[in-house]
């Protein structure tokens, strides 16, 4: 579902990640964690549960400090525990590896951010939108992904479907224009189908081996991969679930990510995903000059500029005990949400299993615990801030508004 840049600051950070009926008895694993309060983030996680999630799980350190837990079913229909270890689709995380490499080729004088994109790609220029406009959404190109995914049997017919990036982008410059280049942030998956071209373009080699190359492999992230047309996740991994017509839950966990490509189709872990943002928030993978630009923000919302805002590739968000930076990510099933203290010191990562379960503004107890059980992983406390506040998602869910349906009901609760 593609909310409005209003909604999104208002819906919890499990407004993306979903949410199910209740699983009475679920035990929830952990790991020790230092100074870490481990009772609480045990007890946060299981109350993401309790409040009716499939299955969740995250990774929360503090130093040299580690905590690991998981909690409910990776699977419904073997009763298959989730945990904390499995692989999982991380969706627009994806970007934020994106951006890294176009970056790292900025600082070795091979690209201009305010060059324009028809520099490099002139089959794809459009007058007045650079590289930089790209990498933070204000493009005003529109998302391929809103006219690919209409409804449940779009997904369902493209499951298998190998798509080009080409294909994608035409969908994209098709679609119709969200403003005017450098107007305003408007999240659009287009853009970082551009940026793979770019990689691409500016390297000679696929982009995601130059991802590979100069990101994944020197920071030994052995669980963190582009699946290309393949459909199945390597590892071990929970189901991905959606709330079908039929009143039960359907397992995406199986599917061509080629739609996603560099916007999106990459697999990783908790435990990377924080070593990832510990080494970029850290200084390991970009120059001081780059990391700069990349952290370089326009308000995701530009009424509430103090709410938060989109750099290249990364995003901060104003919340108790912040400011934290990270991104999250959606794909049809698997949601994902990364959130660091600004030198990658205080860290957690949270997956889940369902997606499109309900309309933004809806009640969402769910996204209520996550929210605190983030804000306690970041060393922050939800109390001190007044009314029923959520945790920001910037991300929107892949697809049109006909994909939400509610959940099925305990009882009946089968997959498809």
């Amino acid at each position: 579902m593609h909310l409005s840049r209003r909604g999104l600051l208002m819906a919890g950070a499990g407004s993306a990640l979903a949410v199910a009926a209740p699983l009475a008895g679920t035990p929830h694993r952990a790991e020790a964690a230092g100074r870490l309060p481990e009772e609480a983030l045990a007890a946060g996680l299981s109350a993401v549960t309790d409040a009716g999630m499939v299955g969740v799980f995250a990774e929360a350190r503090d130093g040299g400090c580690r905590w690991r837990g998981a909690s409910g079913l990776a699977g419904v229909d073997t009763g298959r525990p989730m945990r904390h270890f499995l692989q999982h689709r991380v969706g627009s995380i994806t970007k934020t590896f994106v951006a890294t490499t176009l970056l790292q080729l900025v600082g070795e004088g091979r690209l201009a951010l305010d060059a324009p994109i028809g520099r490099h790609l002139p089959q794809y220029a459009v007058d007045g939108v650079t590289v930089e406009m790209l990498l933070n959404h204000t493009s005003g190109i529109g998302d391929y992904d809103t006219v690919l995914f209409t409804s449940g049997e779009d997904v369902e017919r493209h499951r298998y479907t190998t798509f080009t990036p080409d294909q994608l982008v035409r969908l994209g410059l098709a679609a119709p224009r969200t403003g005017a280049p450098g107007e305003r942030f408007d999240y659009s998956n287009t853009n970082y189908i551009l940026a793979g071209l770019l990689i691409e373009r500016l390297t000679g080699r696929p982009a995601t081996e130059e991802i590979d190359r100069r990101v994944i492999r020197p920071l030994r992230l052995t669980d963190t991969y582009f699946p290309g047309h393949r459909t199945r996740i390597t590892g071990p991994h929970s189901a991905a679930y959606l709330p079908w017509y039929d009143g039960n839950l359907r397992d995406f966990s199986v599917t061509n990510m080629s739609w996603a490509w560099t916007a999106g189709a990459l697999i990783s872990t908790s435990a990377d995903l924080n070593r990832f943002f510990r080494a970029l928030l850290g200084g390991r993978l970009l120059r001081r000059a780059e990391l700069a630009r990349m952290r370089s923000t326009v308000p995701l919302v530009p009424e509430q500029p103090e709410a938060g805002g989109y750099g290249l590739g990364l995003y901060w968000l104003a919340l108790p005990g912040g400011p934290y930076w990270g991104h999250d990510g959606l794909v049809f099933g698997h949601s994902t949400i990364s959130l660091h203290s600004p030198d990658g010191t205080r860290q957690v990562t949270l997956g889940s299993n369902v997606t499109h379960y309900a309309a933004p503004g809806a009640p969402d107890p769910i996204a209520d615990a996550t929210f605190a059980f983030l804000i306690t992983a970041l060393g922050g406390s939800s109390a001190r801030t007044p009314g029923p506040v959520r945790a920001r998602t910037v991300a929107p869910l892949p697809g049109g508004p006909a994909l939400v349906h509610p959940l099925p009901p305990a009882a009946g609760r089968q997959t498809g």
